[in-house]
């Protein structure tokens, strides 16, 4: 079976958690520091890391203070996690559509979904296109609203020439082994903002506070520590960071990689009619995670069994988050965003990953190809 994703781990990958798995500390040492360290320069921005991509979503929205009843706008085409972890903090999701050329949340219908009880709006990049989020950023000029990138799969990309992690409010990225790098699990935080990055980070370490200035009981020796709002335990281990470390050196080279594939997928259904290959926009430089193609949606299941049959492994991404059973319950009702219905109608996610060899690639393209034809 060609795996549509996989992670990529090599002798220095293995030599690297080896190495941790021989030190001191396997948890809460030396390592994580390190791999923040090198993420925050990575991408710019102060960064902390975390278990999942899940927990760093759940930090984000309580580092911008989201709180019961408040408004928080999502795209439906992502996982489901975005919008779950802000209605954990007891956020209200209002769903705005996609464009269907890119998969990408539209700036026309965020505007559309604006109301004075907005907090944030999540930038979803999907495939590993970030989204325009200077059109974003005029759109709420003068408001308080808030703007997170949902980054996980763009760690590696570019907008107008600035890395993901340094363009939104805050944004959150995800190391699961399908991922542009790998921790095993594992995600991470970027802010520029002091306050949202203090208050998502203590969130994630379980609201300990170790800084004596801010202490409020009597500090009774250098044990002392505080917890002033309950927090949950997010940590990402030493032994994941010594395989975040070693990943993230080769992460230039896995996006070369990823970006010849796009092209030769690209290439190679240039001229057939019935796929649709995503558009991107000149001002990124996308860190390629996915390679969706939009298919008649009338041939999508028969499309999806013949490449499965010749072990092609193919996936779909993504279920509309509103047709989920659990948003059904809240009330809502499908045909509420009829280009992500559309998109998930067609799309299919052929296999994208840095071991992915040409002529595996090739013969995709001709089991394709040939069935349309």
């Amino acid at each position: 079976m060609i795996p549509y994703g996989r992670q990529f781990i090599d002798k220095e990958d293995i030599k690297a958690v080896v190495s941790a798995l021989k030190g001191e500390l396997i948890t809460t040492g030396p390592l994580v520091d390190e791999f923040e360290r090198q993420l925050s320069e990575k991408v710019k921005t102060p960064t902390f890391v975390v278990n999942s991509g899940t927990s760093a979503l759940h930090c984000a929205y309580y580092g911008i203070g989201i709180e019961p009843g408040d408004e928080v706008i999502t795209p439906p085409n992502t996982f489901v996690a975005t919008q779950a972890t802000a209605i954990h903090l007891g956020a209200k999701i209002v769903f705005a559509d996609i464009d269907l050329h890119n998969g990408l949340i539209s700036v026309n219908e965020i505007a559309k979904k604006i109301t004075k009880k907005t907090k944030a709006i999540v930038l979803v990049d999907y495939a590993g296109q970030p989204c325009d989020i200077d059109a974003v950023r005029k759109l709420i000029l003068g408001t308080n609203i808030k703007i997170i990138q949902d980054a996980a799969h763009s760690l590696g990309s570019l907008y107008k020439g600035e890395p993901v992690g340094s363009l939104a409010d805050v944004t959150t990225f995800s190391f699961f082994p399908t991922k542009n790098i790998t921790t095993g699990e594992g995600g991470a935080v970027a802010s520029q903002g002091e306050e949202i990055f203090m208050r998502a980070k203590e969130f994630g370490r379980q609201g300990l506070i170790r800084d004596s200035k801010r202490f409020i009981e009597r500090d009774d020796g250098p044990w002392h520590q505080e917890v002033h709002k309950f927090g949950l335990n997010y940590r990402l281990n030493d032994i994941q960071c010594a395989l975040g470390i070693s990943q993230l050196k080769k992460l230039d080279n896995y996006k070369k990689k990823r970006s010849q594939i796009f092209e030769l997928y690209s290439k190679e259904f240039s001229l057939q009619e019935d796929i649709k290959v995503i558009q991107y926009s000149k001002d990124v430089d996308p860190m390629w995670h996915l390679f969706p193609v939009r298919v008649p949606s009338n041939k999508k299941l028969e499309i999806f069994s013949k490449l499965r049959s010749q072990s092609i492994g193919v996936q779909v991404n993504y279920l509309p988050a509103y047709w989920h059973p659990a948003f059904k319950a809240l009330g809502f009702e499908k045909g509420l965003c009829p280009n992500s219905e559309e998109f998930y109608k067609q799309e299919i996610s052929l296999p994208m990953h840095v071991g992915l060899k040409k002529k595996e690639i090739l013969k995709i393209s001709k089991t394709l190809s040939e069935f349309l034809n």
